[in-house]
Parts: C-alpha cells; sequence; structure tokens
C-alpha cells in the first residue's frame, strides 16, 4: 500500500559510504554537520509539507534524528539504490513507488548554500501552469573555447569584440542544489527534471558542491562568510556579555491568536527558553524589550527566568543605556535580536546586532546576523548557541 505524506516533499539522498570524504553528509563543516545546512532550508520553507531524508546508514540516521524537526522523515533505501553506480533517481523512483505526493523537491546535501528563500522561489516558479519542472542554476562569466584537433574556437563571444564583464551575459549553468518535478512526471520519464523546464538563479557563490576535499575547505569558507557574522568576529562575540530580544516577531512568530473569549494568545518556542537558560548559565545576562504590554510576555519572560523585562517601550535606545548602567555594560557587550523598523537603532548600536529570517530586509541588511529560522521557530536557541561557541 503507498502512503500519503503530504503535497509537495523535499527528497534528500543521503549515502552512508563516500570515497572522497568518508561520511560526508554527517561531517561537521563550519561547526555542524553538513547535511544540517540543507535541513535548515528544507525544513524553514513554509511551501514544502515533508522533509524525506532516504539512507542505507545508521549513523546518518541518528544524526539526522537529533536535528530535531517533526517535520523530517528518515527512510531506508534499499542496497540496489545504495551502491557507487546507482543514480539519484533510482532512489527517487524508489520512494516515490512507496510514497504518494503530488510534487517532488529534490536537494542535495553537498549544496549547503542553500537557503529557504531558494526553494521557496523555485517553487513559486514551479507553481506556473507552463512549467513543468524547475533546476537551481548560477550564472558564470567565463570564456568558453572548444578544441578541434590542433587548433580551438570560442563558443560563446567573439574575441575581436570582447565584452566587458558588466556587459557580458554569461551563461547559467546547474549548480546542483535543487531539482522539482510531479511524482507523475517522474514515474513516467525516469529523469529529475522534464516537459517545459524553467530555472531559478541562484547566488554566484552557490555555484560550490561539495565532492573532493579541496571542495570542502572551499565551501567552509563561504559559509562562515554568507552565513555567519558581517561585521563581528569571533574575538568581538566572545566579549558579549548580555543577550537582549524583542518579543513579537522574535520570540513568537508575530501572529496574533485571540481564544473564543476574546483573550490574546501568543505562541512561544520552548527551544528559546533553553537557548536563555545556557546563555545565563555562563554568566550572561538575558532580557526582553518590547513595544507590547501584556501579562502573557511578563508570565513568559517570568517562566524563562530572563533577568529583565521591559514592556510597552517606544524608545528602546533609552533602555539600552538604562542597562548599560544598571549592569555596568557597553554598547559592546551587548547582543540584541529584534526584527522590524523599531529595532533597527539598537541593532546598529549594539556589539552583536541580529535579525530573524523573516525580519524585513532594511534590518536584514544592518544586521551582523540573520537567523536561519524565522521567529518564533527558535532564533534565541541559534543566536545563543553562536554566543556560546564563541566563548568555547
Amino acid at each position: 500500500m503507498v502512503s500519503r505524506i503530504g503535497k509537495t516533499v523535499a527528497f534528500i539522498p543521503l549515502r552512508g559510504k563516500s570515497k572522497s570524504i568518508p561520511l560526508k553528509n554527517v561531517k561537521k563543516i563550519n561547526g555542524r554537520p553538513l547535511v544540517y545546512w540543507v535541513l535548515d532550508a528544507a525544513v524553514n520553507c513554509e511551501k514544502i509539507d515533508k522533509v524525506v531524508v532516504a539512507t542505507d546508514s545508521n549513523e546518518i540516521k541518528y544524526t539526522v534524528n537529533q536535528y530535531g524537526s517533526d517535520k523530517i522523515m528518515v527512510i531506508g533505501r534499499s542496497k540496489d539504490v545504495s551502491t557507487d553506480s546507482a543514480s539519484t533517481e533510482s532512489v527517487m523512483l524508489e520512494f516515490a513507488s512507496n510514497y504518494y505526493f503530488e510534487d517532488i523537491v529534490l536537494v542535495q546535501a553537498t549544496s549547503p548554500l542553500l537557503t529557504s528563500r531558494d526553494l521557496n522561489k523555485g517553487i513559486e516558479k514551479y507553481s506556473h501552469v507552463t512549467i513543468d519542472s524547475v533546476l537551481s542554476v548560477v550564472r558564470q562569466k567565463r570564456f568558453i573555447w572548444e578544441k578541434s584537433n590542433l587548433t580551438a574556437k570560442p563558443v560563446n563571444y567573439d574575441p575581436l569584440n570582447r565584452p566587458r564583464r558588466q556587459e557580458f551575459d554569461g551563461f547559467l549553468v546547474e549548480n546542483g542544489a535543487f531539482y522539482i518535478t510531479s511524482r507523475n512526471r517522474l514515474l513516467k520519464t525516469k529523469c529529475r527534471i522534464s516537459g517545459n523546464v524553467a530555472t531559478v538563479e541562484l547566488r554566484e557563490e552557490s555555484y560550490y558542491e561539495i565532492d573532493e576535499p579541496n571542495d570542502w575547505i572551499l565551501v567552509e569558507n563561504l559559509l562562515k562568510r554568507t552565513t555567519g557574522q558581517k561585521s563581528c568576529g569571533n574575538e568581538k562575540i566572545r566579549n558579549i556579555k548580555c543577550l537582549l530580544a524583542d518579543c513579537d516577531g522574535v520570540l513568537t512568530d508575530g501572529g496574533m491568536y485571540y481564544s473564543e473569549t476574546g483573550h490574546e494568545l501568543k505562541k512561544f518556542n520552548t527551544k528559546d527558553g533553553m537557548g536563555f537558560k545556557l546563555l545565563q548559565e555562563k554568566g550572561l545576562k538575558t532580557g526582553i524589550i518590547t513595544g507590547e504590554n501584556i501579562e502573557l510576555v511578563k508570565r513568559r519572560a517570568a517562566k524563562m527566568k530572563v533577568d529583565i523585562v521591559y514592556l510597552g517601550i517606544k524608545n528602546k535606545m533609552k533602555i539600552l543605556d538604562e542597562m548599560c548602567g544598571k549592569f555596568d555594560l557597553s554598547y559592546d557587550e551587548i547582543a540584541y535580536i529584534g526584527d522590524d523598523i523599531n529595532d533597527l537603532e539598537v541593532i546598529k548600536a549594539v556589539g552583536f546586532g541580529c535579525t530573524v529570517n523573516d525580519g524585513i530586509e532594511s534590518v536584514k541588511d544592518a544586521a551582523d546576523y540573520v537567523t536561519k529560522v524565522d521567529g518564533g521557530k527558535g532564533a534565541i536557541r541559534e543566536v545563543a548557541e553562536i554566543l556560546l561557541n564563541a566563548k568555547d
């Protein structure tokens, strides 16, 4: 019997044996198992219903389960589709034969620079009625030559009219990050893309896939540059002594929920409570500064045992000054997480200004760090991990 698991499914095939880099998929890169980076992208993509990891390795299965998301399902793969010569399509077809879904997003763990925004763009493109499949590409501005006997000739430009880089359109190259098609097309054509194919152009650095040890070094450096701090080095983060956060849109998802009696409800994430707790155990001060002034926020703050809570605040910079005086802190020793325009001044002022994945663009541009998760989904825990790692 074929099991139904959702409409749009992300599929990540992981093989235990890798000749170039042993257990590559769970080897740590930039402090985390390689597969976690694409799990971030798939799990946080709102257009994906289920994330399926197919593996023949117990160690990979354990590592993926440790990621801790109800959206993820780990399944086995047979020996026939786990050999060195087995194609990715063979694993996809085995999966599609045993489970029912409408559309499949093939995600490859060797592309850790993939983001949930990339996947959302791909699925939006795929939803167009004239499109049957979508693949991710990057634009390469290189001059290509084709060899013919002893000579060679240019393929994509005229040497007598050599274009400047800014005037050269270049060409599109598959980066292997993701492919989207329907289950029916996959089973019919036995190919990851078919019919009318569209492309989604990703950032130039996402061109690199991890296949060899040299790729690993290159991509790890890119991860450090693109997903970590924009302007704060570890030494500066190591000096942070206090983490402050906005509430709505950071500790919560920003939604407004009401009971039948008209009482306002909010959705918090238990991971954030753990983040505050771990920082407190390391001696850091913690606090909430929010424009809201409701009892619910005060109760949540009390449960998390944060050091200070400021409610109904319009001028957050004034509170920042009070904090510095009260706890003998400088701006450089404070980290702050906000998501909207009223947080912008504080984010620019503190030593480590952060925002969430679904924060507004102007705040993202100003922040030193943008979390991989949206507000209300463990953003505090993510930033806490960065602070703790820097201190360790």
